[in-house]
């Protein structure tokens, strides 16, 4: 059985992921669809497209989220949609403009090495659960005693790098 995806595989349900657990914060897609829009207008798919191809293919906005944030930035005046060829296509207005921060774009730009330093943790994580899991299961209780000593210390490490940046 495979351990981790390679950057811009989808999973069984056809969805990216990897960047970030596969998803963004879902207050930070309005700003990203802003910042998508200051290259320029597009439609609904053409925004997704350039907001997965920004995060190096490893995740891309569903158009659950996408359209219904559209119609409220339209609603809300920062946007306007106009019909071309039978397609909605979206572009700023003078305050979608001035709200619009296209420096949120560069936050989904992950180099290779990134990408994957955060899918190797992933995978690490994973294969110490089922660790974890096998040892509450088939352990006797020193080993167990000693497995939350193991998962505690390394808990503990990995808030300490945290707290030396």
């Amino acid at each position: 059985m495979r351990q981790g995806r390679q950057p811009g595989e989808r999973d069984r349900h056809g969805h990216h992921r990897g960047w970030a657990g596969g998803r963004v914060p879902r207050g930070n897609v309005r700003g990203l669809l802003l910042a998508a829009l200051v290259q320029g207008p597009a439609h609904g798919y053409e925004l997704m497209r350039r907001l997965e191809e920004q995060a190096g293919g490893l995740w891309r906005p569903s158009p659950g989220s996408v359209y219904p944030l559209l119609q409220l930035l339209e609603d809300e005046g920062l946007v306007r949609g106009n019909d071309e060829e039978g397609r909605k296509v979206y572009e700023l207005t003078p305050q979608g403009r001035a709200q619009a921060d296209d420096s949120r774009l560069r936050d989904l730009a992950v180099g290779p090495s990134a990408a994957t330093a955060h899918l190797d943790l992933r995978a690490e994580v994973q294969r110490l659960h089922s660790a974890a899991r096998q040892i509450g299961t088939a352990g006797n209780a020193a080993q167990v005693d000693q497995a939350v000593t193991i998962v505690r210390t390394a808990r503990q490490a990995l808030y300490r790098l945290l707290a030396d940046e």
